[in-house]
């Protein structure tokens, strides 16, 4: 038996109530700025009687039901109810179009959709090419809307029996998450209960989490971050959770405090929309006493943000197919956030070259991660032997990004495999060139790409956003770079912009930029 045993998410709810039961799990703030608290025992008699509503409804074992929800407190609910009677949880983007929906919808064979008013219109267009939807619930709704069932109706008539459940086990599939698609469809990751629980166990040891803390999630709850890293890790333990409806670059640390948040967890972009805002020094009286970030951000961009807001940044490279982090800077040893750390508890990590050999350190390689297929790593992608075949080789999991190790053991992150430029037979790393140019103090942020090139097979144009009232031309940003990199990694282009197109989490989606440029 490993740590993870039988465990199944209503088998670990329970624990924790029978431990905490009147203890505050959940503490949330809407975008009204309304505050709600719930306690580990209402909130399992409210997973019971949804669970009981979802059977009532005919909903079995393996069906799929879609939440389109920002984050609320019944994102949460349904959740584990649907764990609880072993359907699964398809959760998705509120900003994804009507004919993302529809993929999405029809591909997962959806049953039930749950979601809120201001998004039905968006399916009433698909409707007729969404056959497989036979229930449509909204949340925090009063009012009464034709074929549209009602969240709070559905758990105001059903019991807190828990005798008819059916029979769960720790690698039945729970949720289904969508990867975003770039060259391809979103394909849908399989995460089992066991899985969620090794993300919780995983997080909580590697940054010494306790029942005294409290995650503060502003990251949207259909990502796997707030779910495998703040959720998971706070239930383990027995600890609480402060959640917002919407993440505020201004008042961060400001509903931290008033939420007891203890731990963030954030990607560079919010952490750079932070540090663009005016300072305010209150904000540096904050509960927070550590935040985990993924993506590279500037050196100085690390210091300012530590010394601003006296408090401890700490690197880690994950993905929603490796459930936890098989990389983390150590919690306490060094920490050296310019790397995504050294491998983690339970994972072996190591560099594969192009045909699949394992490179020396010091060089570039494809980040590879062993561990057990719905355990330690998704069970597969749905509906998709293929793209599972070619993710597995054995038990190691192909992650498509690149990195290298230091002399100091440590892994550093190169770039997307996809984001590797070749330029006149050169491999040049994206990601490099970006961290050279927000190196230059005008700099906010950058994205770059390689675009078509009859000579070289490939140019390096440089998408730039400048900080505020800052001043500085191309050609400046070229010599900049021509002082630091080799010829080849030059950049031939560099546009000013506003901003990029963006994922809800920040991430920038290059693959946009790459199609806005004719070819």
């Amino acid at each position: 038996m490993d740590i993870l045993g039988n465990r199944t998410l209503r088998s670990l709810l329970a624990d924790k109530v029978k431990q905490h039961g009147e203890k505050y799990f959940i503490h949330f703030e809407d975008a009204n700025e309304e505050r709600f608290q719930k306690s580990y025992k209402e909130f399992q008699a409210e997973v019971n009687r949804l669970s009981n509503a979802f059977m009532n409804l005919g909903l079995k074992k393996g069906d799929h039901v879609v939440l389109h929800l920002p984050n609320n407190m019944e994102f949460f609910t349904t959740w584990f109810a649907l764990a609880n009677i072993g359907a699964i949880m398809v959760p998705t983007n509120i900003l994804s179009t009507a004919d993302e929906m529809k993929y999405i919808i029809n591909h997962s064979e959806a049953l039930v959709l749950m979601t809120e008013i201001e998004y039905l219109d968006k399916f009433q267009q698909i409707r007729e090419e969404t056959s497989t939807i036979q229930k449509i619930i909204v949340t925090r709704c009063t009012c009464a809307i034709d074929h549209v069932l009602n969240f709070d109706d559905l758990l105001a008539n059903a019991s807190t029996n828990t005798l008819d459940l059916p029979e769960i086990v720790s690698e039945d599939v729970v949720a289904m998450l969508y990867t975003s698609g770039t060259t391809s469809k979103p394909k849908g990751v399989q995460v089992t209960n066991a899985n969620y629980i090794y993300a919780g166990e995983l997080l909580s040891k590697s940054i010494n989490l306790s029942e005294n803390d409290r995650p503060f999630i502003v990251l949207p709850l259909f990502h796997g971050n707030a779910q495998y890293y703040s959720t998971m890790s706070a239930l383990v333990v027995g600890a609480s959770i402060a959640v917002t409806e919407k993440f505020s670059a201004s008042r961060y640390f400001k509903q931290a405090k008033a939420l007891g948040g203890t731990i963030g967890s954030l990607f560079a972009a919010p952490i750079r929309m932070i540090l663009a805002k005016e300072y305010d020094n209150a904000d540096q009286d904050n509960s927070i006493r550590l935040i985990l970030f993924a993506q590279s951000i500037a050196d100085y961009q690390i210091t300012s943000f530590e010394e601003k807001f006296d408090v401890k940044l700490l690197q880690m490279y994950g993905m929603t197919e490796t459930i936890g982090v098989p990389l983390i800077n150590p919690i306490n040893d060094i920490a050296k956030n310019l790397s995504i750390g050294k491998p983690s508890i339970g994972y072996e990590v190591k560099l594969l070259d192009e045909n699949g050999y394992e490179v020396n350190d010091g060089e570039v390689g494809q980040i590879a991660v062993k561990g057990i297929r719905g355990r330690t790593l998704m069970k597969g992608y749905f509906k998709n032997d293929d793209a599972t075949k070619q993710t597995f080789q054995g038990d190691w999991l192909l992650t498509g990004d690149n990195a290298r190790i230091g002399e100091d053991g440590y892994f550093y992150f190169v770039d997307r495999m996809k984001d590797m430029i070749k330029r006149s037979g050169e491999n040049v790393a994206a990601n490099e060139v970006e961290s050279v140019l927000v190196e230059h103090e005008a700099v906010y942020e950058v994205a770059v790409i390689g675009t078509p090139d009859d000579m070289r097979d490939e140019a390096i144009k440089a998408y730039v956003i400048l900080n505020k009232n800052a001043k500085v031309t191309e050609n400046e940003l070229i010599e900049h770079c021509k002082e630091r990199l080799a010829k080849f990694k030059v950049p031939d282009v560099i546009d000013f912009v506003e901003d990029f197109p963006r994922t809800p989490v920040g991430k920038i989606q290059k693959h946009i930029l790459r199609n806005s440029i004719s070819i």
